[in-house]
């Protein structure tokens, strides 16, 4: 849950999305990583003070999921993927009702919005954050000792024209202009608007369920560098994740099995705020039945 992990210490790229977690080979290993790392830290005023709970007696303690009500989103399953993501995806959901948990159609019809609204507010964000990097204060400088900046406009715009990737300047230049004057209400604000009715649905979702089911990604793993010069697909390729971030919900991947092609496909599964228990017990019984890592020493 956003605010579970202190932040401080991280570089901060969108303030209100931002939220490290742990990433491990084990469901009981992320919480033991978890149980760790949470807690309230006075260097970050957006932490938590809630109290941490045992999750990995949770996971070592596992009995069922029995009774477990399991919710799957139309619009998610209404979404195009690969034949092996779909595949996985139909296998841990027969896997979950196999072990008594309880299958709940949902609807949230805002969620189509999520990765404009996601892409808007993080790249809005990060145009501010990212504006200490000046080569002064903070990160790289340019070599100036062989070709001395002619103004204080291109010691920055050599500086930051070197340290920032293409990627990270896109973004940097899409956020400038969202929060410009006149485009500030037409865009930044109200992707900030949808981004409230996306965490209503998520709260109403949530009277009717304990946990959602859903993919990861629309396709496994793609090669390195394969989709870098196509950035609307990469962005695509975020439609099942982006909403976690903005409502600010726990959410853990756990994968099921390989491919046709060799390569894992996995599933995600969220909760409401500060209700990781359910998020492990839920992790734990897809783990134990799929055994992914069947080598892996016991914690």
């Amino acid at each position: 849950t956003y605010g579970r992990l202190s932040r401080a210490g991280v570089v901060a790229f969108a303030s209100s999305l931002d939220q490290p977690g742990p990433m491990t080979k084990r469901v009981r290993d992320s919480a033991l990583a978890l149980e760790v790392m949470a807690g309230q830290d006075s260097k970050d005023q957006t932490t938590s003070s809630k109290p941490i709970e045992s999750w990995v007696d949770a996971c070592k303690n596992f009995s069922s999921i029995k009774g477990m009500k399991v919710g799957l989103i139309k619009e998610y399953m209404d979404h195009e993927v690969d034949d092996d993501v779909s595949e996985g995806f139909k296998k841990a959901k027969q896997s979950l009702e196999a072990q008594g948990a309880e299958i709940v159609i949902l609807s949230m019809p805002h969620l189509k919005f999520s990765v404009p609204v996601y892409y808007l507010i993080c790249s809005s964000e990060a145009s501010s954050n990212l504006g200490r990097y000046d080569g002064v204060r903070y990160g790289h400088r340019a070599d100036f000792n062989k070709k001395p900046a002619g103004s204080l406009e291109e010691f920055y715009s050599r500086t930051r024209a070197e340290g920032f990737g293409e990627e990270v300047q896109r973004r940097i230049l899409l956020g400038v202009f969202s929060l410009s004057s006149g485009y500030f209400d037409a865009y930044y604000k109200k992707a900030c608007q949808v981004r409230r009715l996306i965490l209503n649905e998520y709260n109403e979702a949530f009277k009717s369920c304990d946990v959602i089911l859903s993919p990861v990604a629309s396709t496994t793993a793609f090669g390195l560098s394969e989709r870098v010069h196509d950035p609307m697909k990469m962005f695509l390729n975020d439609y099942f994740t982006t909403s976690v971030n903005l409502a600010g919900l726990p959410g853990i991947t756990v994968p099921i099995e390989l491919g046709s092609k060799k390569l894992p496909t996995g599933v995600q599964l969220l909760a409401p705020h500060y209700d990781e228990m359910n998020l492990f017990k839920a992790a734990e019984g897809l783990e134990r039945e799929f055994q992914f890592y069947k080598k892996e020493p016991e914690l």
